[in-house]
């Protein structure tokens, strides 16, 4: 694994604890930054402090294309899953789309259910295909 895919494993379990221990991923982030046990990367934090700015309309993006799926349906794998990918996505342009989408994808292939990496890859592409006239 990727010193990157490695940092997107550690944010997502960041915001997975976040959401089952109802915090703020901030503060658990925060914890983890001064604890240093295991270090946290660099990238790791952008990706958390990110999807912490941006969560909102994050959550609003999933929640419009996910097609017949709420939020609170999710498995919240899969919530996280697309929220660390759909930030990395819409707001980090300086990664390739393509690695985004397939590294998110192998996430969910590892830690959820068998139909999680389809269904994450449909709404990771579709933001794709829209990111030019989403409002960000």
């Amino acid at each position: 694994m990727t010193a990157r895919g490695k940092a997107r494993r550690r944010a997502l379990d960041i915001l997975f604890e976040a959401e089952l221990r109802s915090e703020d991923p901030g503060r658990i982030l925060a914890e983890r930054l001064e604890r240093a046990e295991p270090p946290v990367n660099e990238y790791t934090a952008a990706l958390v402090e990110g999807v912490v700015r941006h969560l909102p309309r994050i959550d609003e993006l999933i929640s419009t294309y996910s097609e017949g799926w709420s939020l609170d349906r999710m498995p919240a794998v899969d919530r996280n899953v697309l929220r660390g990918g759909s930030y990395e996505l819409l707001w980090m342009p300086d990664v390739p789309e393509g690695v985004v989408i397939s590294e998110w994808v192998h996430l969910a292939s590892e830690l959820s259910t068998d139909e999680s990496p389809q269904f994450i890859n449909g709404i990771l592409a579709r933001f794709k295909e829209l990111k030019p006239s989403l409002s960000l």
